[in-house]
């Protein structure tokens, strides 16, 4: 490929809007594991308890933004100040949980459509992994340890909240706990992270941002649709 039309492709993922699509994705699939961790018992704790699936759900979709502030010390529950995304998310959740026949929980579990979202949210992965480090390096300029937890976090939020998450919905499971076995996704946050925190703090990097950017949303949808 020629490299003025890389470029020219690179700056324009770095330029991607988020909603609606990427939201779209990020939370049928945050919904879709919430309720494969049901598993057979989805069907009848929906019906009983849908105010604390509801609430389960919202906080692994947001988790990325809910530790990012708990972190930096800003409002927890400022992520969820976006009426569109929450009303998004929250039209997403009801369709995989109570669409008539199962049809929403049926077509998102769809292969192609599953990839196609799993695809879109690697990407959405990288941009929360991104602006966690940036958003970071604005209220501690030179605490790089900060900015690459912080990226991380956002980049997989659902990760860090899972016991938290199932404790919503009565269930404590400690061993749950991300730090006890970091999965792949948190650990290719952390690298992100690192070479997010290289390319903005030192001269290391000389390629631009924007290809930067775009090396590891390639990083990350790859390995993601290389294990589905």
């Amino acid at each position: 490929m020629d490299p003025e039309a890389f470029l020219d492709l690179a700056n324009q993922v770095t330029k991607l809007k988020m909603y609606p699509y990427f939201d779209l994705a990020h939370a049928a699939l945050c919904c879709l594991a919430v309720r494969e961790d049901l598993s057979a018992g989805s069907h009848t704790f929906s019906r009983k308890h849908p105010l604390s699936l509801w609430a389960s759900s919202m906080l692994v979709i947001f988790s990325g933004g809910i530790l990012g502030n708990l972190l930096l010390g800003e409002p927890i529950i400022a992520p969820l100040k976006a009426n569109n995304q929450l009303l998004l998310s929250s039209i997403v959740w009801y369709v995989i949980f109570y669409s008539p026949f199962d049809v929403g929980f049926k077509v998102f579990k769809f292969l192609p459509v599953k990839v196609v979202c799993a695809a879109l949210k690697e990407i959405y992965r990288a941009k929360k992994v991104h602006d966690g480090v940036v958003h970071a390096s604005k209220i501690y300029p030179s605490a790089y340890v900060i900015m690459i937890i912080v990226g991380a976090v956002k980049g997989n939020g659902p990760g860090f909240v899972k016991i938290l998450e199932r404790l919503f919905r009565g269930v404590w499971t400690p061993p749950a706990v991300e730090f006890l076995a970091p999965n792949f996704s948190t650990k290719a946050c952390l690298l992100a992270s690192l070479i997010y925190v290289v390319d903005k703090q030192s001269d290391i990097i000389t390629a631009p941002a924007s290809i930067v950017h775009f090396g590891i949303v390639l990083f990350f949808v790859y390995f993601k649709l290389s294990s589905m």
